[in-house]
């Protein structure tokens, strides 16, 4: 893997995912081999969404809140106020980094974060996230086009878990955490934010980072 020189984060509060999915497949559809690397950080008002490897069969109950299909890997999952989204639009080509190199980098960011707090998180073999013990805390899709990945990672900090029961997370068997609920200490979303973001873009090895806080246009 290369060492990466520019990086543009944008930090975009709650923003909903239908737009966000159109925003990346533009990025993505438009950038060419000098365009810098992007990382959204949002959260989601309440949704679930379907990944390619989906089976409707994983809804356990009918609910209100959206169901959209999208075109990530992987399977079933919610997203919802609470949660820190990172969506990465990375050039793959050029960092010369495979996918299953990229997935592993995406989950040790989240390792690492979870280590400031002493909680011994992990990844499984063949199940893409982060688990402490057997919960799954952090969920990883990913679609790669022309050698450049979006979607991305989304890690549990301090969101209302109910909406999780309703389906079959990931297509697995599987119960879902939070950070707020395995630390006897009160956290910030915020201050969760700024760690994560720190050990992504270390992770990363970019050099340069420029932060903005407006969304993604064709015109940009």
């Amino acid at each position: 893997m290369t060492k990466s020189s520019s990086l543009v984060i944008r930090q975009l509060g709650e923003i909903s995912y239908s737009d966000t999915l159109k925003a990346m497949q533009k990025f993505t559809e438009y950038r060419n081999s000098d365009t810098d690397d992007e990382i959204w950080l949002l959260q989601h008002p309440p949704v679930f969404t379907m990944g390619r490897t989906r089976k409707d069969e994983h809804i356990l109950v009918k609910t209100n809140i959206p169901v959209i299909q999208t075109d990530r890997g992987g399977d079933i999952t919610y997203h919802g106020p609470g949660q820190i989204i990172a969506y990465v639009l990375i050039d793959l080509r050029r960092r010369r980094q495979g996918v299953r190199q990229f997935v592993n980098a995406l989950e040790d960011v989240v390792i690492k974060t979870l280590s400031h707090w002493q909680l011994a998180a992990k990844r499984y073999k063949n199940r893409p996230g982060v688990f402490v013990g057997e919960a799954k805390i952090a969920s990883i899709g990913l679609r790669v086009q022309k050698g450049c990945s979006y979607h991305g990672i989304s890690l549990n900090v301090s969101m209302d878990l109910s909406p999780w029961s309703l389906v079959k997370p990931c297509g697995l068997d599987i119960s879902m955490t939070q950070l707020c609920d395995l630390i006897d200490s009160k956290i910030e979303k915020k201050d969760v934010l700024e760690i994560f973001t720190n050990h992504l873009c270390n992770t990363l090895n970019y050099t340069k980072k420029s932060a903005v806080t407006t969304p993604f246009s064709v015109a940009d």
